[in-house]
């Protein structure tokens, strides 16, 4: 939170070197927000061009922890700065810049670099507080046309928004919105004082909140959710495309997932929402119909994540990733409700939402999604709250106490809602598989049932630190073999992550992560930084091997379970969209081949959830969720991260339009379209309508 990690964006992504300015002489403080919580500070110290920020965020047992020294010259740009710490999963960092004699140099976990600076352009940290937007702000605000080279690479820019009256123990204060981008995937959202000093930072999740005015946390993440909704509606609007008539996919093969292998050469006929048909590919072209010529491609069924904690900044790169379903595994209930309800009506692109009703005991660790409970009773009272509202699952979460979740599961499953979730801290997973779970959450969880010693805390980052134990466990061990028995005999899936735990595990300082070869390129010059970025400390002798040696045990537990026929669920706890291609990737290494994977993660998954009467194939009457390919991903599974195109609900969306939006390089064209004479042209959605019909 509030620091990016592995590839997952997550809030205040681009915290810049920034000049100082005499409105920050002196103390600042700063409450970080989150799920109505405080859950970490920011303190600036400011006098004579020096600043000194304290930054510290524990949310859900973790959070980055960090001590900046920034040090400006006369005209406010930074000849100095230095940042040490450790992130919100542990590695250390230590990052240093300098510019002098129009040289910059910089040392960070990407391997650091230099350039000739010629004129005014600001540096951007990997582990830069919040507190360093303002900053910048200031900077863009005087610069011509508000724009400014950034280092390492990319544009800086800054756009001005409304002005709000906030009210807190400092008294009003007319706060002006600006929206921060160029560098990054997505925009960070600001408010500034009148004297444009840093008033708060702000997404639809979180806020970081001048000290004394926390009680407007709730509205400041309306305001950020409205901005980020008039970003994805205007996206919308420009890229989806509703046709008129009938659309006709042509010269395409189709993966059959029921078949496992490809079609020979097809037709697709889609109108509105639905497949109308699947025709011979020398099917003749019926008047008023728009032609899209497949050029031979692979239509495959629309992907899902099952373990997608989705927000808006998500919802249209997974679906231009072919990901057409997502199962979210706990979110913000009410945030979460209205995303969902402006993908239902077409406002904004994005995937369609199996819920899990997250519930979470009190404590000083828990997480702040969903509903937290302090009582049994009231954990049955979430139960009940979340099946009134149609939630498919109930998920358990880590500071849940052990004793109350057979209660919770007998009313869930009275209530005919699926249970799976953590293991809570000082149990485990033979515990809640005997209490009744349906599925378990995260591989780690069930394997540091193995390995943990009595009274050790999951609550904290020992669930992930003490994985470094598994190397030398042996899976044919009693009690290894009871568990994965247990899942066998009682049918008990798992939802391993497995690209989560190559991410923790493998991923190394300066070196391109193995999940990420295939779309580095294709990033924006900070993403691509941070995906360099390791996500554990591995600087005490010996834990360098002994993460690695535990990625490759998890594999080996992950093969058994494959052989023994318990059904593994692909998930991501990334974010989805390029992840998932990794994650579906990752289990042709576990004894399945490209189509056991495709038709695992599409028609399966899908009869999984009750859902395969409409989705999870390409068949006549069924909804019109799938992606086009040029290649064939039963020979290589790879072929899915290069999409041309996709459709959901009927709509069509031609990634290479979208993704320069947010600095992405298309990674294939779009096909070609045609329109038969008496039909009308592809018109953006608002003028034709459209049809209303990281919890790791």
């Amino acid at each position: 939170m509030f620091v990016r990690h592995a590839g997952r964006l997550a809030l205040f992504a681009a915290a810049s070197l920034l000049p100082f300015t005499a409105a920050q002489a002196g103390v600042e403080h700063f409450s970080v927000i989150t799920g109505g919580k405080v859950v970490g500070h920011v303190d600036a110290d400011t006098s004579d061009g020096a600043t000194v920020i304290d930054y510290d965020v524990k949310d859900n047992g973790r959070g980055p922890t960090m001590k900046e020294a920034l040090v400006v010259d006369a005209q406010g740009l930074p000849t100095a700065w230095k940042i040490d710490g450790a992130t919100a999963f542990g590695s250390k960092v230590a990052e240093r810049f300098a510019l002098g004699g129009g040289q910059a140099v910089w040392t960070d976990s990407a391997g650091g670099g230099k350039a000739t600076v010629a004129g005014p352009s600001f540096y951007i940290p990997q582990n830069g507080s919040p507190w360093t937007l303002g900053v910048e702000a200031r900077a863009l605000l005087a610069a011509p046309d508000n724009t400014l080279p950034a280092l390492p690479g990319g544009r800086l820019k800054i756009a001005k928004g409304k002005t709000f009256t906030v009210d807190g123990k400092g008294g009003p204060v007319e706060a002006t919105q600006y929206t921060l981008s160029g560098v990054d995937l997505d925009p960070s959202y600001i408010l500034l004082a009148p004297d444009k000093s840093l008033f708060a930072v702000i997404d639809a999740n979180s806020v970081v909140v001048r000290k004394g005015y926390e009680g407007e946390e709730v509205r400041l993440r309306g305001i950020a959710a409205d901005l980020s909704a008039a970003r994805y509606t205007d996206l919308q609007k420009k890229y989806a495309h509703r046709y008129d008539g009938p659309v006709r996919i042509t010269d395409v093969r189709l993966f059959d997932p029921a078949a496992k292998a490809l079609t020979g050469p097809v037709s697709v006929v889609v109108m509105g929402k639905r497949i109308a048909a699947v025709e011979p590919a020398d099917s003749p072209v019926t008047p008023g119909e728009t032609v899209i010529d497949g050029a031979g491609g692979t239509l495959v069924p629309g992907l899902t994540d099952m373990h997608a904690h989705l927000g808006q900044d998500d919802a249209m790169l997974n679906l231009l990733a072919g990901v057409t379903t997502v199962r979210d595994m706990g979110n913000d209930n009410a945030v979460l409700t209205k995303l969902i309800a402006q993908m239902d009506d077409g406002e904004v692109a994005g995937p369609r939402v199996v819920r899990s009703g997250f519930i979470e005991g009190k404590s000083p660790f828990n997480s702040n999604a969903g509903i937290l409970v302090d009582s049994q009773a009231a954990a049955v009272n979430a139960v009940d709250w979340y099946g009134a509202r149609d939630f498919w699952q109930i998920k358990i979460y880590n500071s849940m106490h052990p004793d109350w979740v057979p209660a919770v599961i007998a009313e869930a499953h009275k209530l005919g809602m699926r249970v799976a979730g953590h293991v809570p801290a000082f149990t485990n997973a033979d515990a809640m598989m005997a209490a009744g779970y349906d599925e378990m959450t995260h591989i780690n969880q069930v394997a540091l049932g193995w390995v943990l010693k009595p009274g050790e805390d999951t609550r904290t980052l020992l669930r992930l630190t003490a994985l470094k134990r598994l190397g030398p466990l042996d899976l044919n061990s009693a009690p290894v073999q009871n568990t994965i028995r247990t899942m066998a005999t009682k049918k008990i899936a798992i939802d391993p992550t497995l690209g989560i735990h190559e991410n923790l595990l493998l991923n190394r300082d300066g070196k391109v992560p193995p999940g990420a070869v295939d779309y580095f390129d294709h990033m924006p010059p900070s993403e691509q930084r941070d995906l360099k970025h390791q996500w554990i400390d591995t600087s005490a002798p010996g834990d360098d091997a002994a993460y690695r040696a535990a990625y490759a045990k998890i594999v080996d537990v992950l093969k058994i379970m494959e052989r023994r026929g318990i059904f593994m669920v692909p998930g991501t706890d990334t974010g989805g969209a390029f992840t998932l291609h990794r994650e579906l990737e990752l289990y042709t290494g576990l004894g399945m081949t490209p189509a056991d994977v495709l038709a695992r993660d599409t028609l399966e998954v899908q009869r999984y959830m009750g859902r395969d009467q409409t989705l999870g194939s390409i068949a006549k009457g069924k909804l019109a969720d799938f992606f086009l390919v040029p290649g064939d991903p039963v020979k290589d599974i790879r072929a899915i991260k290069t999409i041309a195109m996709v459709v959901k609900d009927g709509m069509v969306y031609f990634p290479s339009e979208v993704y320069p939006e947010f600095g992405i390089t298309p990674f294939t064209a779009a096909p070609a379209v045609t329109t038969t004479p008496a039909t009308a042209m592809a018109a953006p959605l608002q003028q034709h309508g459209h049809d209303h019909g990281y919890d790791y």
